[in-house]
């Protein structure tokens, strides 16, 4: 593994007991940073905050990330905790399950563009304030490949995506002079739990769309989000970093 220098940065990653967050987490703390892991599900966060123990400094808050009382608790935990915010990963997400726009419920779908976009604004809208005090900071926010496709049967995450790829565009040119960083990355599909809410015909139709014809690690997410949040990455914001297996054609 590459090293990347993020002693003394404090981040926090939303969705981080599992899947990508949590080896995003896993690849801060090797790094040096110390890190907040923000997620709804409070047994998952004791597991991963367990298996981490011996890695870094490490909290866990249990949040609703659609929320904003909700997210300011847990930022004043963090700072309390931490003492400053340098980093913020919006990873935290949901896919809704599968079907035809015109089969999907409308609660469905609003939560699905609530969890993936709505909260993402909410975090960034929470913590940006903390960083402009520092004159520095890193956000990264994890978009799909769906997001600049469009996946059929997935109408909800596919819009939801597409708006964080926006989101991300507009608040790094909001930032660009601030020393505050925006990116998101674009990656294919990861075999993670998130599987467990797609249907098999569903999970066929995203690995014969890949052209390395293998679903991306969750390690190979990390140490691209890793780079977006060090100092190495000094002059790329508003972007979109792809990490599709050769998917992405733009």
């Amino acid at each position: 593994m590459n090293k990347i220098d993020l002693n003394g940065r404090v981040a926090i990653v939303t969705g981080g007991a599992r899947g990508i967050g949590y080896a995003t987490t896993q690849r801060l703390l090797e790094s040096g940073a110390s890190v907040a892991i923000w997620d709804i599900d409070a047994g998952r966060l004791s597991e991963a905050a367990a298996a981490l123990s011996g890695a870094g400094k490490l909290t866990t808050t249990v949040v609703e990330l659609t929320d904003e009382i909700s997210i300011a608790g847990a930022v004043r935990a963090a700072l309390e905790a931490h003492g400053q915010i340098d980093i913020l990963v919006n990873n935290a997400g949901i896919t809704g399950g599968n079907g035809p726009l015109w089969e999907l419920a409308p609660d469905v779908w609003r939560r699905v563009v609530e969890v993936n976009l709505i909260a993402p604004y909410l975090t960034c809208r929470a913590v940006v304030p903390e960083m402009l005090k520092r004159r520095w900071g890193r956000i990264v926010n994890v978009a799909s490949i769906a997001g600049k496709e469009g996946n059929p049967n997935a109408s909800h995450y596919s819009a939801s995506k597409a708006g964080l790829i926006g989101l991300t565009k507009s608040l790094g040119k909001e930032l660009a002079e601030s020393g505050i960083l925006v990116n998101c990355i674009t990656p294919a599909a990861a075999r993670t739990e998130i599987f467990d809410q797609m249907t098999q015909q569903h999970i066929d139709f995203m690995l014969s769309k890949i052209p390395m014809k293998r679903f991306l690690q969750v390690d190979e997410a990390a140490a691209m989000i890793g780079w977006l949040c060090s100092e190495d990455c000094a002059f790329s914001t508003g972007a979109v970093f792809d990490i599709s297996g050769g998917r992405g054609v733009y």
